[in-house]
């Protein structure tokens, strides 16, 4: 017997008010709205839709520091995906999406729905799915947590990735000790449309039906929003009916399903039911429309017995939608949905009152006006205004590098660090993903970016994700540019100019203030870099309350870029090295940076900073360098510099080939500095793209990094089967060496995490 039998019976207590996650200033509001004690459902309805996870209670003013206009921008926030347009007749859609708590209780389920659910955002709007990425991040490699929680999750995202038939093509896994207790799973997906074909999740004209197609609707998911909305504890962890079953092959059916009614043009509007289930698609559609709704809780279609209106509206069941028909088209729908074996149901009509009206067996158990439920704007809205507090531990977390000892032996260093786990090869979780289904994969993962071809079109499209969080904790503006930075760069190493970003903002408990102030700077820094890009935001999500016993995670804004690669000629590069002899070639230059860095971490034991400096106007005129390079065809690879600074961008030049069926390849380099030794070569100074050319394209090379201004220096060839690194070494009378066999190399760096995995 289901614990919400009597709901419609059950009298309204503090205790009932409190489990449903509201402060008494809240609950008062919502006597003000309904000038009366609201019933069981209308209670739920409110906690769903004013949880953080819905109502963005917390981050809506800050949001709005974001760019979100620009010549490329289709669709911005506040639908379920954000669109850009190519030039073309197509335009993409994309969107990124948090399922952390999901999946830190039920991590094959909870990583599985979350790519479920960024699946249906996208297609939700018109567009076929045709990439998909993922931001994991765990405790530590050796924890038996980290144990429990890894293989789930990579299960669950290649479950459902592999079935619906959409390629996973890029990613990143992290490791630090800061998300032990609440993992990240971060979910991507792009699309592409025919711009005529874009449709909304709006819901309009009165009298129309509404619609509800897909799966039965069951018990999993109950309060999915709110469970979302709190901290993780081994209360809430035992909530296991919070987490929804996912079915890839439902949802295969879905998609083809959803496709063809837009096709048809039978619809008004769509909408996942996503978060919040029922409630949230029914109460934003009609919001976006200036509408009300009335739905029947007696005509949903039900997969468990003795469900009632409480448990249907709150319900997460997966692949589900809810759609508007046209007026006269119901039959159209049923039709098409039959076809695919899938139910149609008119469940509801569109009325002229603003109210969401909930009936069952007969009687109204829920008539809410929809504005304050989904209107940041209005004065009964519990919208939060804050102000952040600088966190006290900033005060102390500067390192001073006198104190830190130079090692005698950079090759155990390097090979230190091609062995830890952030930086070691990931091979054994992205090979459980099919990345290349659909044939339009032209660069696979362990690269910088994915590149997805577009066919019978004269673009492409490259994407990352990015973020390092420990860079974003100890200075959260300047990590939070670092993020939006190394995204847009790893873009443009692939030789495709950024359009615009999508991004996760992952962060603690938005109540302390000090958390709130990470996530004030954070957006700032993100902001800030995005005006200096040229990228704005188009969609994203805010995910809060990341905590465990042990306390919050790293802030971590998690950015996904997408840029465009045209001409006829889709020039694009990838990141290893190609040929002997070619000249390889750095762009910017090194500055005496080793806070924050993973040689700090893995070879001193600190998470100290301060975080490497970053100059955006200088970032923009490298990042241009490289794709103007490419684009003009005088550079053969690009990668940039980044975790583990020149000496393991170096390493993953030769090495990285294999991944592509490619043989590895040595390299010779001469490095001529006064700075310190572990910083030249192991610091992580921003800005830094290493190229390689032929010898007949280095003098085009430097004119045109000349030309934007841009510093790039000769440092070495390709070639032979070592890596050396001489260090010229101005201050010290005896010069330094780094020489290592590749094979070697790759052995380290292929066993660092795949044994764990």
């Amino acid at each position: 017997m289901s614990k919400y039998d009597r709901a419609n019976d059950l009298e309204i207590t503090p205790a009932i008010i409190k489990e449903h996650g509201f402060k008494q200033e809240e609950y008062d509001n919502i006597l003000k709205i309904l000038k009366r004690p609201p019933t069981y459902v209308e209670l739920g309805i409110f906690s769903a839709m004013w949880s953080e996870h819905c109502s963005y209670k917390h981050s809506k003013p800050t949001l709005k520091k974001f760019p979100h206009k620009g010549k490329y921008v289709i669709q911005g926030p506040g639908e379920n995906a954000g669109i850009i347009d190519t030039g073309t007749d197509m335009a993409v859609a994309f969107k990124i999406e948090s399922h952390n708590h999901p999946s830190a209780v039920e991590p094959f389920q909870g990583a599985a729905t979350g790519v479920g659910g960024i699946l249906r955002d996208v297609f939700t709007m018109g567009a076929r799915p045709i990439a998909s990425l993922n931001s994991l991040r765990f405790g530590s490699i050796k924890s038996a947590n980290t144990h429990r929680l890894l293989p789930g999750v990579v299960a669950g995202i290649a479950f459902y990735g592999n079935c619906i038939g959409v390629p996973t093509v890029a990613g990143e896994t992290v490791f630090e000790e800061t998300y032990e207790d609440n993992c990240l799973v971060n979910a991507m997906t792009i699309g592409i449309v025919e711009k005529k074909k874009i449709i909304k999740a709006k819901a309009s004209g009165l009298g129309n039906s509404v619609m509800y197609i897909g799966a039965m609707t069951g018990r999993d998911g109950i309060h999915g929003a709110t469970f979302a909305s709190a901290e993780l504890s081994e209360e809430t962890a035992e909530n296991r009916s919070s987490v929804q079953v996912a079915d890839p092959f439902m949802e295969k059916l879905l998609l083809e399903a959803t496709l063809e009614l837009i096709d048809k043009k039978v619809m008004v509007g769509i909408q996942d039911m996503g978060a919040a289930g029922l409630t949230s698609s029914s109460t934003e559609m009609a919001f976006r429309g200036n509408v009300g709704m009335e739905v029947d809780m007696d005509k949903v279609p039900q997969r468990e017995k003795g469900m009632n209106a409480y448990e249907i509206m709150l319900s997460e069941s997966q692949e589900r939608m809810l759609l508007v028909a046209k007026k006269g088209k119901e039959k159209e729908v049923e039709k098409v949905l039959n076809k695919w074996g899938l139910h149609a149901v008119v469940i509801g009509k569109i009325i002229k009152k603003q109210n969401i009206i909930v009936k069952e067996k007969g009687k109204i158990v829920a008539d809410i006006p929809i504005e304050p439920l989904a209107d940041s704007g209005h004065p009964l809205f519990p919208l939060k205004h804050q102000k952040g507090v600088k966190p006290a531990y900033l005060a102390d977390i500067n390192i001073k590098k006198s104190d830190v000892k130079e090692p005698d032996d950079l090759e155990a260093v390097l090979k230190k660090l091609m062995g830890c786990p952030n930086i070691a090869s990931k091979s054994n979780i992205w090979e459980q993903y099919d990345h290349m289904v659909q044939t339009n994969t032209v660069t696979l993962p362990g690269s910088d970016a994915a590149v997805i071809d577009v066919k019978d079109r004269d673009f492409m499209i490259a994407t990352s994700v990015d973020c390092n969080g420990r860079y974003v904790y100890l200075d959260p503006f300047k990590g939070a540019q670092i993020a939006m930075a190394e995204s847009a760069r790893n873009v443009s190493c692939s030789g495709a100019e950024p359009v615009a970003f999508t991004n996760c903002l992952n962060f603690g408990n938005p109540e302390d203030p000090e958390i709130f102030w990470q996530f004030e700077k954070s957006v700032e820094g993100l902001s800030d870099a995005a005006r200096a890009l040229k990228t704005p935001v188009i969609s994203g999500n805010v995910s809060f309350y990341n905590e465990g016993p042990a306390g919050a995670i790293y802030p971590t804004p998690t950015v996904g870029m997408v840029g465009y690669i045209t001409g006829s000629e889709k020039r694009y590069c990838k990141q290893f090295f190609r040929d002997n002899n070619d000249v390889i070639l750095m762009i910017g230059e090194t500055l005496e940076e080793i806070g924050a860095s993973e040689y700090l971490k893995e070879l001193h034991g600190l998470v100290k900073g301060p975080v490497p400096d970053i100059n955006m106007k200088k970032e923009v005129l490298i990042q241009k360098t490289c794709r103007d390079a490419i684009k003009k065809g005088f550079v053969k690879s690009a990668h940039d510099v980044s975790k583990g600074g020149l000496a393991v961008a170096l390493t993953e030049c030769c090495i990285t080939g294999t991944l592509h069926g490619e043989k590895p390849i040595g390299a010779f380099v001469e490095l001529q500095s006064d700075i310190r030794l572990d910083a030249l070569l192991f610091g992580e100074t921003q800005s830094r793209i290493i190229v390689t050319a032929a010898r007949e394209k280095v003098t085009a090379l430097k004119k045109l990094a000349s030309k934007n201004n841009v510093i790039i220096s000769e440092i070495g060839k390709v070639g032979g089967s070592r890596l050396i690194i001489n260090v010229d070494w101005a201050s010290k009378k005896n010069p330094k060496k780094i020489n290592l066999g590749i094979d070697e190399l790759i052995d380290i760096w292929s066993k660092g995490v795949n044994k764990y995995v």
